[in-house]
C-alpha cells in the first residue's frame, strides 16, 4: 500500500460501474442461469457466480457454462448472453445502498464524479440513467468509447480529458484489479471497493491500490470530507 495522497489534490472522483456503485451481480447471474435453463441444465447457486460478474458474459460464461474466449462456440454465446442479459439487466440490479449517500456528499462538496466502466454503452448508459446516476454523473465512459478497456489507461484518461482535469488530480475507485493496473497507468490514485466484487483469483490486498475500502463511506474520511 502506497502513501496516501493529499486529499486537497483531487479535482474530481471517477468509479467503476458493475461492483462498485451498481450491484449488477444479480441480473449477471440470472442471464447465466437462464442460459443453463434453456440447454436443460440446473441453476447454479449465485454465490458460486457471484465473484465472477466483474468479468461480464466473459465471466458468466466461464463460470455458468464452462465457456472462454478462444472456443469456437464462446461468439455465439456472448451474443446470446448479451441480448438475455439486455432484456432483464434491470430486474434486480440496483445502486449498493451506501452509495447513494456517497455520491449525494460529494455533490454537496461540489466534488465532480463520473464513471469508467468496461460495459459497453448500450448496457451502461440505459442502466446508468434508469438507476439515476445519469445525468448526475460528470462523465460516463464505456468499453466501447475508446480503442482499449481496462487494463489499458486509455478509458481512464477520456474521462479525465472530458473533464478538463489533469489525471494526477483525479481519483478512481474500483473493484477489480485491473482497475488499480488501469488507475496507476493512467496516473491516478487507485482505491479498490471491497464490497465488490473482487474476482476468484488474487486478494485485494496484493493489488497495490493506495487504500482498501471496506465501505462506499470510507471514501469521504479518505477525503476529509466528513
Amino acid at each position: 500500500m502506497t502513501t496516501r495522497p493529499q486529499a486537497a489534490a483531487f479535482d474530481a472522483v471517477l468509479f467503476d460501474l458493475d461492483g462498485t456503485l451498481v450491484d449488477s451481480a444479480p441480473d449477471l447471474a440470472g442471464t447465466a442461469n437462464d442460459m443453463r435453463a434453456a440447454r436443460g441444465l440446473p441453476p447454479l447457486p449465485y454465490e458460486r457466480l457471484r465473484p465472477h460478474a466483474g468479468s461480464g458474459a466473459r465471466g458468466m460464461l466461464g463460470a455458468g457454462l464452462g465457456t472462454r474466449p478462444g472456443d469456437e462456440v464462446y461468439l455465439a454465446l456472448r451474443d446470446e448472453f448479451h441480448e438475455r442479459y439486455e432484456a432483464r439487466m434491470l430486474r434486480h440490479t440496483a445502486v449498493f445502498d451506501a452509495v447513494h449517500a456517497l455520491l449525494d456528499a460529494l455533490d454537496g462538496h461540489r466534488l465532480p464524479w463520473g464513471i469508467v466502466t468496461n460495459k459497453a454503452l448500450r448496457f451502461a448508459e440505459p442502466m446508468s440513467r434508469a438507476l439515476g446516476l445519469l445525468p448526475r454523473a460528470a462523465v460516463l465512459v464505456g468499453g466501447d468509447s475508446t480503442p482499449h478497456t481496462k487494463p489499458h489507461p486509455a478509458p481512464l484518461l477520456e474521462a479525465a480529458r472530458r473533464l478538463q482535469r489533469a489525471p494526477q488530480r483525479c481519483l478512481y475507485v474500483g473493484d477489480d484489479a485491473r482497475d488499480i493496473t488501469a488507475g496507476r497507468a493512467a496516473g491516478m490514485a487507485a482505491l479498490a471497493a471491497g464490497w465488490g466484487y473482487l474476482g476468484p483469483d488474487h486478494p485485494v490486498q496484493d493489488w497495490g491500490a493506495d487504500r482498501v475500502l471496506a465501505a462506499p463511506g470510507e471514501l469521504l474520511h479518505f477525503l476529509d470530507l466528513t
